[in-house]
């Protein structure tokens, strides 16, 4: 327990770490580079090593679909609720948090306490559940993003010059080429031993920058408004209600009678946004320099990966400390339906808020009028 608290403490401090660095690291062009050194460097680095790292076992192949289908559920569900939150559809708060809520990141927020509460052979079933997820989120959320993209250009192009620039897009992307490269390499069964080893060497150096470097983006990133807060705090909790929701209705119809499968159940999907998302709306952003609207929010981005991390980490480590309390199906129904009510509190809030303001203006119009009239 101890090395894992002190693990996520240490993301948590690199975050903070960045929002300190706002000091010395000001203008935007300094964000800018380190930005291109993450998408540049060292995201491709370890998509290619989690890639060639990929081992299926046929026999436990039920998992990554489940994960999928968790990711599948939750980006349908999105827009339903994000106009409760005062969302309004179409517009690039609404897309980045459409594309950010159904991504996950267990490798940050579930697999340390998922191997220290419950062992190694149930972090091997998370991480191949996770197989699912890194299909749905590097592939499946890149199409969609993309796709968002040239659905809202203002310019009008023909359907050769628009299949042209998507095409461009693709290969001027080094995460598009270390992913093609990877999987033409998994196809004659080779892995990360198969390669050179200065290569592989210099991409595993590579990669192990890639975290502290995302968690210091993401605090000097960080611009955080009073509404802004409750907002994507109500949005984390009624996310991780509806987990809880899909994990009592999964419970319920497939009678688990294991209380460590319903326990990596929830913690699996509980599991911080996943950066990768930013990285394509970090892309789209790119091929939007010159054009006056804008897809997706990034400042807005990076608000919801900080708040998500700290948010997640501390719901799966009271999942696994319950332990035997989430054998009843009705303690995880409670629960999800808490987290969504809690959820729905602010913007129940704010609208009780203008209702009284509504009701007061009329009251005060009329007490003019009745003065004016004596």
């Amino acid at each position: 327990m101890d090395s894992s608290f002190y693990k996520t403490l240490a993301f948590v401090c690199f975050i903070l770490i960045g929002v300190l660095l706002k000091t010395k690291i000001k203008t935007k062009a300094e964000r800018t580079g380190l930005k291109k050194i993450i998408l540049n460097l060292a995201l491709p680095s370890t998509i290619f090593i989690a890639l060639m790292g990929v081992q299926i076992q046929w026999n436990l192949l039920f998992l990554p679909l489940m994960a999928l289908m968790l990711n599948v559920v939750l980006f349908l569900a999105t827009p339903f609720f994000l106009p409760l939150l005062g969302f309004q559809k179409d517009t690039p708060e609404f897309k980045t948090a459409h594309l950010l809520i159904p991504s996950l990141a267990p490798g940050l927020s579930c697999f340390p306490f998922v191997l220290e509460f419950l062992g190694e052979n149930a972090l091997a079933n998370v991480a191949m559940a996770d197989l699912g997820n890194k299909i749905f989120v590097l592939v499946g959320l890149y199409v969609i993003a993309m796709n968002w993209h040239y659905r809202s250009m203002t310019l009008k192009q023909k359907g050769s010059d628009n299949v042209r620039s998507v095409v461009k897009a693709l290969i001027s992307e080094p995460v598009n080429v270390f992913i093609a490269v990877a999987l033409v390499l998994l196809a004659f069964g080779l892995t990360m031993d198969s390669l050179p080893v200065l290569f592989s060497d210099i991409l595993q150096k590579l990669s192990l920058i890639m975290t502290p470097l995302v968690l210091l983006f993401i605090g000097l990133g960080l611009k955080i408004k009073r509404n802004q807060f409750f907002q994507i705090f109500s949005m984390l909790s009624i996310r991780a209600g509806v987990v809880f929701l899909l994990g009592w209705i999964f419970a319920a119809l497939t009678g688990i009678p294991s209380t460590e499968s319903i326990l990596l159940l929830l913690a699996f999907g509980l599991s911080a946004c996943s950066f990768w998302p930013y990285a394509h709306i970090a892309v789209v952003d790119r091929l939007e320099e010159n054009e006056g609207k804008k897809t997706f929010n990034s400042d807005f981005a990076l608000s919801l990966l900080a708040l998500s991390f700290p948010f997640s980490t501390l719901l799966i480590l009271g999942v696994l400390n319950a332990e035997t309390v989430f054998s009843s199906y009705f303690n995880i129904l409670f629960v999800g339906g808490s987290l969504i009510g809690f959820g729905l509190v602010f913007p129940l809030l704010k609208l009780l808020r203008k209702r009284m303001v509504f009701h007061k203006v009329p009251k005060t119009k009329m007490e003019g009028s009745t003065a004016n009239h004596i």
